[in-house]
């Protein structure tokens, strides 16, 4: 399968959600509960410039009709990149097959499955492409 290359400005939105998850599993560890991590995620991104919108509601089309209670996402920054976020003790496979129906669905690119509940966040990062 091949890709289409990535924008600039997704890659570089990419590493700033990378970056931030550094800075926060750093600060405040593993454990929490995901809503701290989505608050803090939240804010880290804001201070880097980028434009960060919560608990998105995404609406999905399916047989022609469009469906308002669609897709929940943790997180939409600069409506480009999904992020969604655990902090869990194992990764449930179906959550990465969520993370990239929910890219098909939106038709973005990139998504990030962050969970942070790990000794290494490096461990828990996974970056997704559609």
């Amino acid at each position: 399968m091949e890709f289409n290359a990535l924008s600039i400005e997704e890659e570089r939105i990419g590493k700033c959600i990378v970056n931030a998850s550094y800075i926060i599993h750093k600060s405040i560890g593993p454990g929490l509960l995901e809503k701290i991590y989505e608050v803090c995620l939240t804010h880290e991104l804001r201070k880097a410039g980028l434009d960060v919108k919560r608990q998105v509601t995404i609406p999905i089309q399916y047989d022609g009709i469009q469906f308002d209670e669609g897709l929940r996402l943790d997180l939409l920054v600069e409506d480009k990149v999904i992020i969604e976020i655990k902090s869990v003790e194992q990764v449930n496979p179906v959550w990465e097959a969520q993370i990239i129906s929910h890219l098909k669905l939106t038709g973005l690119s990139l998504g990030y499955l962050i969970n942070f509940n790990v000794p290494l966040i490096k461990n828990g990062i996974r970056r997704f492409r559609n």
